[in-house]
């Protein structure tokens, strides 16, 4: 079922196996997307919404430079911009990281939904809430926290977003960013990404290389940049405390 991660263990969220089937016959088209591709652009008039089967995409913003902040990073299950559907536009771009698979349903489809079940309406609208509680925790992370929290805060979010799609044992992860993608994401320039990265494999903390991210002690990763995953409405046990 290519709708299977949506809202995969989220306390209040999961769909039932009805409301799967209807999200799934929603569906219009499947794509293949190709890394480091803009999907979405600023401003752009919308009429369907993306849901993100396999790989990893972002959102972000550019500034006058041309350089850009990443604001938003999303993994396999997530719809990448369903804010999409009542704002018409976005301020921002959506672009892939990786290599990516998607299915797009269109906004026709959504009203259709919002009709017929309105369980499952709300619960689409929890998936928009839950990445809203995402964005204040990346707040945070950058505002507060020092250069090794915010990348530390970082890969532990993304450990237990990953569990709770069957893409990371807790331990041991592959998502496919680069350390400027982790720059963009954390505020920080590329070097001073290299020495934390360092600092995190000398401390025994985490060693990402090729792409996978190993976390010997992830209570200690998130101890460290300050972590609490209660913002991201997992099924209770899910994860470590």
């Amino acid at each position: 079922m290519l709708t299977k991660r949506f809202l995969q263990n989220r306390r209040g969220g999961q769909l039932s196996f009805a409301e799967h089937s209807r999200l799934e016959a929603a569906i219009a088209d499947i794509n293949q997307v190709a890394p480091r591709d803009v999907i979405v652009k600023a401003d752009q008039l919308l009429d369907h919404s993306t849901l993100l089967l396999e790989g990893f995409m972002c959102r972000y913003i550019d500034d006058v430079k041309g350089l850009r902040q990443l604001v938003a990073i999303h993994v396999p299950g997530d719809f990448v911009d369903l804010h999409g559907y009542p704002l018409k536009r976005l301020d921002h771009n959506v672009a892939s990281l990786t290599q990516a698979n998607t299915a797009t349903i269109p906004h026709s489809a959504f009203d259709e939904i919002s009709e017929e079940l309105p369980n499952l309406s709300r619960k689409l609208w929890f998936a928009t809430l839950l990445d809203a509680a995402i964005h204040r925790a990346w707040l945070f992370r950058l505002g507060r926290l020092d250069a090794l929290g915010r990348v530390a805060h970082f890969l532990s979010e993304t450990n237990v977003r990953l569990m709770a799609v069957d893409l990371s044992d807790g331990h041991q992860y592959a998502c496919g960013i680069t350390q400027y993608d982790l720059a963009e994401i954390c505020g920080l320039t590329s070097v001073h990404v290299n020495r934390v990265m360092r600092q995190l494999r000398e401390e025994q903390l985490c060693v990402f290389r090729s792409g996978v991210v190993e976390i010997p002690d992830p209570q200690r990763l998130a101890r460290r940049g300050q972590f609490d995953p209660s913002y991201l409405y997992m099924t209770p046990n899910l994860f470590y405390a």
